[in-house]
């Protein structure tokens, strides 16, 4: 049977909450799961259950890095050679079999900020192998992503307490 490709999407809270909810179900399934998390460098919550799953395997993004608006050209240059790397060993991991779940998380926004080798994303979700659930999450995917996905799911905000003046909160947000 094909596995399929799902996209998390929008300006709406809740994709990589989505992703990680897979990841745990296919966990509690005995499937191997990889998760690499884009631009997220500092800990996060959801970290300290999901390190402790032994089908769960997470690479983060590069630590101590600023916002990417707050980022100077050199630092763009680490930051996709860093991430072009991990990049790299996840689709090892998926063309070797040594995950079922493969989940790219925020990896929209490193395609659409030029923060990832574009090329080889792209060469992989046209040609991922059959046997591979992959997740992708981020706002406004690539037209090729959506044509190439299984699953295309929008989080829509309509209403944030940020808008409101509330900064993000320890166990809600991170």
């Amino acid at each position: 049977m094909k596995d399929c490709t799902h996209i998390y999407c929008g300006d709406g809270k809740g994709k990589t909450t989505a992703a990680m909810g897979l990841a745990i179900r296919a966990a509690g399934n005995n499937k191997k799961v990889f998760i690499i998390q884009f631009l997220k460098g500092s800990p996060t919550g959801e970290l300290k259950i999901l390190l402790q799953q032994p089908n769960i395997t997470i690479l983060r993004g590069k630590p101590n890095i600023p916002f990417t608006w707050n980022m100077t050209e050199e630092q763009k240059k680490e930051v996709t050679a860093y991430q072009t790397q991990q990049l790299k060993q996840a689709i090892l991991h998926a063309q070797n079999r040594q995950c079922d779940l493969l989940i790219l998380d925020e990896i929209m926004a490193s395609y659409n900020l030029g923060l990832i080798d574009k090329d080889m994303l792209k060469e992989f979700i046209l040609n991922k192998p059959e046997a591979l659930e992959l997740v992708l999450t981020g706002r406004d995917p690539a037209d090729y992503m959506i044509e190439a996905a299984d699953y295309v799911t929008e989080m829509k905000k309509i209403k944030h307490p940020f808008d409101a003046g509330i900064p993000a909160r320890l166990g809600v947000e991170w």
